[in-house]
């Protein structure tokens, strides 16, 4: 099983002059934003971590146990980072992915070791009782997840909600989109 951090939009809610930082590389708690995503997918322990890059080149500040997969098809919208993790996963052979964002910075090593551990073809992180990141997708769903658009699992979940185990976390899934984010959860 891989965790996989979704890293490669261009955040442009973020940025209000070309002087601002890319968000995932803008400092959160003396860190680059994205760092703390990866943190907490590395600490999970799976067998594999990956973040998923496109607009911006992240390899500075990404850990040498993270690899990196590049997108160059990012600006079609996320399905597409969702699609080239998936086909490293099936190159693999593996049999699961975790899915998280690179903008959410308080979801921890526990939320996705949690998520991981489900059986369910597809299990999705609550916290107080709303789905957010980390989501395992199991191999039996990756033909069913769309391969072009903005939305991923949340497809899949509308579509097969049958298939989905929700899995209590604790910390906080709060997604820093601007600059006004940035300094209200620092």
């Amino acid at each position: 099983m891989a965790a996989v951090v979704l890293a490669a939009g261009a955040g442009s809610r973020f940025r209000t002059s070309s002087d601002d930082p890319h968000k995932l590389l803008a400092l959160w708690r003396g860190r680059p934003l994205v760092s703390w995503a990866l943190d907490a997918a590395l600490g999970a322990g799976l067998a594999r971590t990956w973040v998923v890059t496109g607009s911006v080149d992240l390899t500075a500040v990404v850990p040498p146990a993270v690899e990196v997969l590049s997108n160059p098809a990012w600006a079609d919208g996320q399905a597409t980072s969702l699609q080239v993790a998936i086909g490293a996963a099936r190159a693999e052979g593996l049999d699961a992915v975790v899915i998280g964002l690179g903008d959410q910075p308080r979801v921890t090593a526990d939320a996705w070791r949690a998520v991981a551990a489900s059986p369910a073809p597809l299990a999705v992180a609550t916290y107080g009782g709303r789905r957010r990141n980390p989501v395992r997708l199991g191999r039996e769903v990756w033909d069913l997840l769309p391969d072009s658009g903005d939305e991923g699992a949340r497809v899949l979940m509308r579509r097969r909600p049958e298939l989905i185990e929700e899995v209590p976390c604790e910390g906080d899934p709060v997604d820093i989109d601007t600059l006004e984010d940035l300094t209200r959860w620092s």
